[in-house]
């Protein structure tokens, strides 16, 4: 009888994070178990359940919390794959997202909308490890990019009065008051993004025409729970969870040496809804432009509707363009048809010949021929591998 793997699941289910990781994990295990799984409901921040210390299992999957909780994982003996990122030079593999894909989508979110005034909210340094990581590669995106970037980290103190989070949001609403705007803030996950929209509320900045506010892991409670609805960079949860279990299952089953360094994917795409509606384009003729562009863009248009709508002249436009976002109109239009196509390869089941005609382009096999050559793989290849199959 062949044996069913015992897997062990430290995974939080009170969060959308590690709800998204378990469904991969889930479809991994359906399609390659099945595994005799030991799970109990969590929040993000419990300790090592007092039963692992005497289970006898196979393998497990956590989000690794803290040093002690690793020492009590590491003394079990079997393989474990952490999901967490949140302890230093941790002794065991890892599988999670690039952060720096996360901060390009942000940045190039917020430079498609006109912006040049840059701003960051993170967490005290040292806190959060893998969110010191991401402000600092963001900051790091604008400043060579020529531009500055303010930052925001609180205050480590828990003892001040008025209570923690009132005080904080004190904080960052006498921070956002002083930045210079139209101003586009980063905030390094949902939650500090919630905090930002509840803190320009209170400081009379209005959202998103002064500010613009995207976050990080596209927690849809969290996301429409603020005002407005906040945009934010999606994370391939389900597709971590499954290769982290396709890793696991490889050191369970046929003693597969885990890679020293972690496995890092790509984020998702933005996911654009009010805080970042808007457009940071001082020249009125040329944010007609950009609106028309995105209004229309995987209608079919050409640049003969564009100047005919927008009453601007070719050349005139060409330049124009050129100067604030650094590209042609053409180009303009065609990224905003490949960035629609990708959404449409991630989140549906139509077929290549049905999202070509949806975003735009005179046939499939054109479609095809510009997506490869933009993002360096074919539109069938880029569906599987966001979604983690091979």
């Amino acid at each position: 009888m062949t044996h069913t793997a015992h897997v062990a699941l430290l995974i939080e289910t009170s969060r959308a994070y590690g709800r998204g990781l378990l469904r991969g994990i889930i479809r991994y295990q359906r399609e390659h178990g099945p595994w005799s799984i030991y799970f109990q409901p969590r929040g993000i921040n419990d300790p090592a359940p007092g039963w692992l210390k005497t289970w006898k299992g196979d393998g497990i999957l956590a989000r690794v919390r803290d040093r002690k909780m690793a020492a009590t994982i590491e003394r079990t003996g079997v393989p474990c794959v952490d999901l967490r990122f949140a302890v230093p030079g941790l002794n065991m593999p890892a599988v999670g997202i690039d952060n720096s894909t996360i901060v390009r989508r942000a940045f190039d979110h917020f430079l498609d909308r006109g912006f040049r005034r840059f701003a960051v909210c993170s967490y005290p340094e040292g806190q959060f490890a893998w969110m010191d990581v991401r402000a600092r590669l963001f900051c790091g995106l604008v400043e060579e990019a020529g531009f500055q970037c303010e930052v925001f980290t609180g205050s480590a103190e828990e003892d001040a009065a008025p209570p923690a989070w009132e005080n904080e949001q004190t904080q960052i609403a006498k921070w956002v008051s002083r930045l210079p705007r139209p101003v586009a803030i980063f905030a390094v996950n949902d939650d500090r993004g919630l905090q930002i929209l509840d803190a320009c509320r209170r400081a009379g900045v209005h959202v998103p025409d002064e500010v613009s506010v995207l976050g990080v892991d596209n927690d849809e409670f969290l996301c429409g729970l603020a005002t407005p609805p906040l945009s934010s960079v999606s994370i391939n949860l389900e597709t971590v969870g499954y290769r982290a279990a396709e890793l696991l299952d490889g050191m369970m089953r046929r003693g597969v040496e885990p890679p020293a360094q972690p496995l890092l994917l790509q984020a998702g795409d933005v996911v654009a809804r009010k805080s970042t509606d808007s457009l940071a384009i001082d020249d009125p003729e040329l944010s007609k432009v950009v609106r028309y562009l995105r209004e229309h863009a995987c209608e079919g248009i050409r640049m003969t509707d564009i100047t005919r709508a927008t009453g601007m002249e070719r050349r005139t436009l060409e330049r124009r363009m050129k100067a604030l976002f650094g590209r042609s109109p053409k180009d303009e239009l065609m990224r905003i048809q490949i960035e629609e196509a990708k959404r449409l390869l991630t989140s549906t089941e139509l077929s290549i010949k049905a999202i070509s005609m949806r975003t735009g382009f005179a046939n499939s096999r054109y479609f095809t021929q510009v997506f490869r050559t933009r993002v360096g793989v074919a539109p069938g290849q880029f569906r599987h591998a966001s979604r983690g199959k091979s």
